[in-house]
């Protein structure tokens, strides 16, 4: 058992903001690290103390370990957390963290080494009987041996990068014609991306749903799941609506989902918080994905529903402590919704926009919550992730979720950039998403840009309401008019306030 009192957070943004706040909670100092583009970041004003890492480019600043154990060592910090992204699931990186005396606030290098590669992935589950989508059980370096396999598999298939994720590295072919093509451009793409290019062959499931389960394990062999995240809206294969628990699942088939998870983390002895991925068919059999050995941008939707603070229970276990809960313990409670807030363009294909935060102003109100590292005036770098938020809404059931999520969307004002937000309203009141009868084809099924055209206006309908009320006011100030034989009545505004005084 070690006690941490000083922590480091090897992140930015939201996520560096939300780590803070529970060790603060936790009484643990913070140092936060920051390019020069991030020097007046709120995460950097939030922390106790604060470190120029180098130039605004990740991999002169928030990409260099051996800088940041170093700052650890020079500040006397206890552990790094490294949030998601950047470092989180670097297996060396953790190493080199543990080797220098500091605790790394994740799972153990090895676990995110066989995790990390999803075909070593696949090997270390085996044992355990995890449904897997068939495929090739290796990494594919014989072209014409692939192009059988897929014969055999039947197409369609789906070229995938054995390292990273994201989408990257990821082609579906419909047919042997277009194998070579789509080949070669999976493979250059992951070369490009993680440095890596092995890739793997399996069957492309047609209407798949993309289900997570959260797991938490610690280093006496406990191992919990926390139920299920439905994070099938995606655009470019990464995630934009998510919500728990699914709206399909069937108890039995969320309490086997929940042990394969558990399984699969017990197969590397994790321990740590960490994600399940698997696909779900539309006759809701499921199939392994992949591990996320990391902490997932959409962990707050299962915090809503369990009560559990994620980024506590990974503290303490980094610490020592045994999970502070049971499995039996855990019950799903009302329903939560996330929208990320990318500074995006939904009318032109979902590219970055650039630009400055004229306006930000968050939306509040009983079961809104938001999670962002942004404050109004601030310009959007064009170096990270274009993601500035994430809207989370929490309901008794679903419904309620989605309407407090509705009006969340209309009260949050940001001007200077596009965001995804009006397309994540559409998501909202589409009948497939109401319905839960929605795959990872959301957009190609239903969204085209000139959707959003249609879509009510939230200004419009503020200024229809205070046209109303306008209407309403004047209609009263007639009728005392009349009732007072033609003189209006004036207004005891100014008499009431003296009074008050």
């Amino acid at each position: 058992m070690r006690k941490i009192h000083k922590l480091l957070v090897a992140n930015r943004g939201e996520i560096a903001l939300r780590v803070m706040r529970t060790a603060r909670e936790m009484g643990i100092k913070t140092v936060a690290i920051y390019s020069e583009a991030d020097r007046l970041a709120p995460h950097v004003k939030f922390a106790d103390e604060a470190v120029c890492v180098g130039p605004p480019p990740s991999n002169q600043s928030y990409l260099l370990g051996d800088k940041i154990i170093q700052i650890c060592q020079d500040l006397n910090v206890d552990a790094i957390h490294p949030g998601y992204g950047f470092l989180s699931e670097n297996a060396a990186f953790c190493k080199k963290v543990t080797d220098a005396g500091i605790i790394f606030i994740g799972p153990s290098p090895e676990s995110i080494e066989v995790m990390g590669d999803k075909l070593s992935s696949k090997h270390a589950v085996a044992k355990y009987n995890i449904p897997m989508v068939p495929g090739t059980p290796d990494a594919v370096t014989d072209r014409e041996v692939a192009k059988q396999k897929s014969k055999e598999i039947g197409y369609p298939v789906l070229i995938k990068a054995s390292a990273g994720g994201g989408g990257k590295g990821m082609r579906v072919v419909e047919n042997e014609e277009e194998f070579d093509e789509q080949m070669d451009r999976a493979v250059s793409e992951a070369i490009a991306s993680f440095g890596n290019g092995a890739v793997f062959v399996e069957k492309y499931i047609t209407s798949p749903k993309h289900i997570e389960i959260q797991v938490l394990g610690d280093k006496h062999g406990n191992i919990v799941h926390l139920f299920e995240r439905e994070c099938s809206v995606q655009r470019r294969h990464q995630k934009v609506v998510e919500e728990a628990p699914s709206a399909v699942l069937t108890p039995e088939i969320r309490a086997a989902m929940g042990q394969c998870a558990v399984d699969v983390a017990r197969a590397c002895n994790y321990y740590g918080a960490g994600t399940v991925e698997f696909i779900v068919d539309e006759k809701l059999d499921f199939y392994f994905l992949e591990m996320n050995t990391r902490l997932q941008v959409e962990h707050p939707v299962t915090e809503q529903i369990t009560g559990v603070d994620l980024v506590k229970e990974m503290i303490l276990i980094a610490e020592g402590h045994p999970i502070s809960f049971k499995q039996e313990d855990l019950s799903i409670n009302g329903h939560a919704v996330e929208c990320r807030v990318c500074a995006e363009d939904p009318r032109n294909n979902f590219l970055p926009d650039v630009g400055t935060l004229t306006t930000y102003v968050r939306p509040q109100g009983n079961g809104v919550r938001v999670d962002d590292g942004m404050e109004q005036g601030m310009p959007i770098p064009i170096y990270y992730d274009p993601m500035i938020a994430k809207l989370i809404t929490y309901g008794k059931d679903r419904n309620e979720a989605i309407d407090k999520m509705i009006r969340a969307i209309d009260e949050y004002q940001i001007t200077g950039i596009q965001t995804t937000l009006p397309f994540c309203k559409f998501v909202l009141r589409h009948e497939a998403f109401l319905s839960g009868q929605f795959d990872t084809r959301f957009i190609s099924l239903y969204y085209t840009p000139e959707v959003l055209d249609t879509e009510p206006d939230a200004d419009e309908e503020a200024i229809a309401a205070a046209l109303a009320a306008h209407l309403i006011l004047n209609k009263k100030a007639v009728q005392n008019q009349e009732s007072t034989g033609g003189q209006l009545v004036k207004s005891q505004w100014k008499a009431n306030r003296t009074a008050l005084r």
